[in-house]
């Protein structure tokens, strides 16, 4: 008579593609860089005791205005060029201007003239926060 071999299932084995999944997952959080704000200018911000957080929207204007320099968005502009950025449909956006504290009056107050002449009046001034000690 015949004998019944009887045969083992076959069965994948899973932990080699679960150490291959954590090794990609590992080089991806490695080698990727997190990016908080795109700021083209490096400024030294005025110093404020108090201050709101300012609510993240997904469209914002950010303006960043140094003593030679001006960038709209992290991309260098000049003043002239600087009212071609605020054709924006929504003129409720949140505008952020980020000053460097030495820059003069009088280039602050160009920007806002700007500002006001294409009607965008929500507008934040941002500093860092002073620490006390």
């Amino acid at each position: 008579m015949g004998r019944r071999h009887k045969r083992e299932a076959i069965s994948m084995d899973l932990t080699p593609l679960i150490d291959i999944v954590f090794l990609l997952l590992i080089f991806f959080l490695v080698t990727s860089s997190f990016k908080k704000e795109q700021l083209a200018l490096l400024l030294k911000l005025p110093k404020a005791e108090q201050g709101a957080g300012t609510e993240k929207k997904t469209e914002q204007l950010t303006i960043e205005l140094s003593d030679t320099d001006i960038a709209v968005n992290g991309k260098k502009t000049t003043i002239e060029a600087l009212p071609a950025s605020f054709k924006v449909e929504d003129k409720t956006i949140l505008v952020n201007i980020r000053i460097d504290g030495d820059v003069k009056y009088q280039r602050l107050v160009k920007v806002l003239d700007l500002l006001q002449l294409n009607k965008l009046e929500n507008i934040s001034l941002i500093t860092d926060k002073e620490n006390k000690q």
